[in-house]
């Protein structure tokens, strides 16, 4: 229960609270020009000041400069004992507690210079979800739980900016749906649990649908492969890993396989030289032979037959010094033939002395060869280790990627088989939350049915993607029809948590609850509120345009005024609930 809200600023218009129903009203007055509206007069503002003071973030208002500094104080019931809290706009961390905290689970602290106790928003929303709704601090194997300033926001709907009034379900706009069926199942008295685990699964559901995409995209095919692909390249590794091994196992070290290394390479090079010399060698001596077979001896009788033809005769000195000639000629030729033939046999000498020597050499190249076929070095060895060991993590990588993408496509089928079993789950739970299920359906029926004489249907059903809540109520879905659903949603929620133990939990709407209404239904909805408070407890507080009041429509015996405990006008600044205009 609510008793006060008050500012330490002299402009702001406290407001005192009763038990059962409270009525803000906002007043066009004669004095008021045309110019003027009721709009700004604090309806809305009332709501955000409550929610600031329960530990919500500030609203727009609040957010305003004009609002720096302002302390408010909100005087309510917790646990059966009244408390004041205040809170500073500049300093909104820091929540002032006025009384016994001594049962509570977080204590507040002492400031040392004030002597008040204090304690942090954070804090002051765990103590109050505590109080109002009997949270936990924790709920072990949870991820999504219900929260206190979600729970409240059913309670105490913002303004329509939010999107408070969408649906009943619904206390804002861009409410996730997790935060929805989790809250809503908690004051239902449901399964919220299974809620949360729905929520779970639908997290799995988006990171493989997301993975698909990219799939598609060709980025993760690009990072993965494909399956076929990743199949046979595994097979190839494991083929390839096999023989490492095998070839690891067989392999020999010798001690001095370098030194025979550079001893074949050595041998190698000889040869290469040895057959090269050969060659230059072989040709040479085909020069000489080619020369030996062209020599050919003097012949003076054709020289002398030549003459003779000419008709010249020769002196016999002639002919004396021609034989002089032939002699030297003939022991030319003969020279030159044997020196060919000298160097003809030392270059046959040679070729097969090198040839020789080559044959020795290759015979011993091979005996090192042979040895280094059957070793292997240290240094050879280490490398075949290291790219064993790359292939080896080649092939954990490429089962690694390959599993992903099995994940990915078996993924959604485990998760189907987990969706069905939790639906199970979930129904089995429903059948033994019998009651509690029946009780919410029978009181929201019955409160729209005294709104419409047809009674609505609140329908909770459980399907494979989580918890489905429907309404109807017939002539939807006109604005005023739809209100009411939110309407007959909220009193069902107050009417079911007045019966807990602990501390009343005021049920507050603002004046956009009744946009659109039919006077008949307006006053009826004001009335049953008005019954179902004084029956159960509870407070019902809600903010009203005095134009707006089915005064004609209230049973005779109603007398709307005596609820009405603040009147806010337009005829001046201090008229509105802060005593100011921006």
């Amino acid at each position: 229960m609510l008793y006060s809200l008050r500012s330490d600023n002299p402009s702001f218009q406290p407001i005192e609270f009763e038990p059962g129903f409270n009525v803000i009203l906002a007043e066009r007055t004669k004095e008021a020009s045309k110019k003027d509206s009721r709009n700004g007069l604090g309806k809305s503002t009332l709501l955000e000041l409550i929610h600031f003071c329960l530990g919500a973030q500030k609203g727009e208002t609040l957010k305003k400069s004009q609002m720096d500094n302002w302390t408010f104080t909100l005087e309510l019931d917790l646990a059966g004992e009244k408390f004041s809290v205040s809170r500073n706009t500049t300093n909104q961390n820091k929540i002032i507690i006025s009384g016994n905290c001594s049962k509570w689970r977080i204590k507040p602290e002492i400031d040392e210079k004030t002597g008040r106790q204090v304690m942090s928003s954070r804090d002051w929303n765990e103590v109050l979800g505590n109080l109002f709704f009997g949270l936990r601090s924790s709920y072990d194997g949870y991820e999504y739980v219900p929260t206190f300033r979600s729970l409240i926001s059913y309670f105490i709907r913002r303004n329509g900016q939010r999107g408070a009034f969408l649906e009943p379900i619904r206390q804002y706009k861009q409410q996730l749906t997790w935060d929805i069926e989790v809250n809503n199942m908690f004051l239902l008295g449901l399964g919220w649990e299974f809620a949360s685990k729905w929520q779970i699964l639908r997290d799995r559901i988006n990171v493989i649908e997301i993975m698909k995409r990219e799939t598609k995209s060709g980025i993760l095919m690009d990072l993965l492969g494909s399956i076929g692909d990743l199949e046979a390249k595994k097979i190839l590794l494991e083929v390839q890993v096999k023989s490492e091994e095998e070839n690891l196992n067989n392999f020999r070290v010798h001690p001095q396989y370098g030194q025979i290394e550079n001893e074949a390479n050595q041998y190698t090079k000889s040869i290469h030289e040895l057959v090269d010399q050969n060659v230059f060698d072989k040709r040479l001596m085909e020069n000489y032979e080619a020369s030996l077979s062209d020599e050919i001896d003097a012949k003076p009788e054709a020289v002398m037959r030549i003459y003779s033809e000419a008709g010249v005769i020769i002196q016999d000195s002639v002919k004396k010094k021609l034989d002089q000639v032939l002699v030297f000629h003939k022991q030319v030729v003969a020279n030159r033939k044997e020196f060919l033939g000298s160097e003809i046999d030392r270059l046959k000498n040679e070729i097969l002395r090198r040839e020789e020597r080559k044959q020795a050499l290759t015979t011993k190249r091979s005996e090192l060869m042979q040895i280094l076929k059957r070793h292997g070095a240290l240094e050879e060895y280490t490398q075949l280790q290291t790219k064993h060991q790359q292939t080896i993590a080649e092939l954990k990588s490429t089962d690694a990627r390959l599993e992903k993408l099995k994940q990915i496509e078996e993924g959604k089928s485990a998760i189907i088989i987990e969706q069905e079993l939790l639906r199970k789950q979930a129904n089995a739970d429903m059948i033994e939350r019998k009651v509690q299920k029946e009780k919410a359906v029978r009181l929201f029926n019955s409160n729209s049915e005294s709104l419409y004489e047809v009674p609505g249907i609140l329908s909770i059903n459980v399907t494979k993607a989580g918890f489905k809540l429907e309404f109807k109520i017939e002539r939807s879905p006109s604005t005023g029809v739809g209100n009411m659903k939110i309407f007959c949603y909220d009193l069902m929620l107050a009417q079911i948590w007045s019966e807990h133990t602990g501390s009343q939990i005021p049920l507050i709407h603002d004046s956009i609850i009744f946009d659109g209404v039919d006077e008949r239904q307006k006053a009826l909805a004001i009335e049953l509120a008005c019954k179902e408070a004084k029956k159960l407890g509870f407070q019902y507080i809600c903010t009203m345009n005095s134009d707006a009041i089915p005064w004609g429509d209230f049973t005779s015996d109603f007398e709307f005024n005596q609820f009405v405990r603040r009147t806010l006008t337009d005829s001046s600044e201090e008229g509105g609930l802060l005593g100011i205009r921006f």
